[in-house]
């Protein structure tokens, strides 16, 4: 069993920049792949960024990969999603995910658990 627990939303201005930071209880998350999600009012979860167990390899949104940056601390139990130049249409709650394969999938059906979640909205 892993607990995910998500900080550093907020509200910042277009323009701005948050990290986020998801820690993980237990003591295999080294095993696992990571990814982050995000949720607007309305609308579907989207795929936002991953990253592999060894935090080696990673993926992004295409629309996202400019701006947002994933790594991951094995020694910290943390993941954390780097974002800069935020806008408006980044308003979302961010979810982070673990990944027992370890690959860090871009589809939120290969995770086995997730966090409640951080609130970020960007002001224009």
């Amino acid at each position: 069993q892993v607990q995910l627990v998500e900080s550093g939303g907020g509200l910042v201005q277009a323009g701005g920049s948050l990290r986020l930071s998801c820690a993980a209880s237990g003591r295999i998350f080294s095993s696992y792949g990571m990814g982050w999600f995000r949720q607007a009012p309305g609308k579907e979860r989207q795929f936002v960024a991953a990253i592999d167990r060894s935090g080696r390899s990673t993926g992004y949104a295409g629309s996202l990969k400019a701006r947002f940056t994933i790594s991951k601390d094995n020694d910290k139990n943390t993941v954390y999603l780097q974002m800069n130049s935020l806008k408006p249409e980044d308003t979302a709650v961010y979810y982070c995910a673990a990944d027992r394969s370890g690959r860090g999938a871009a589809r939120a059906t290969e995770y086995e658990y997730w966090g409640q979640g951080t609130q970020v909205t960007v002001s224009s």
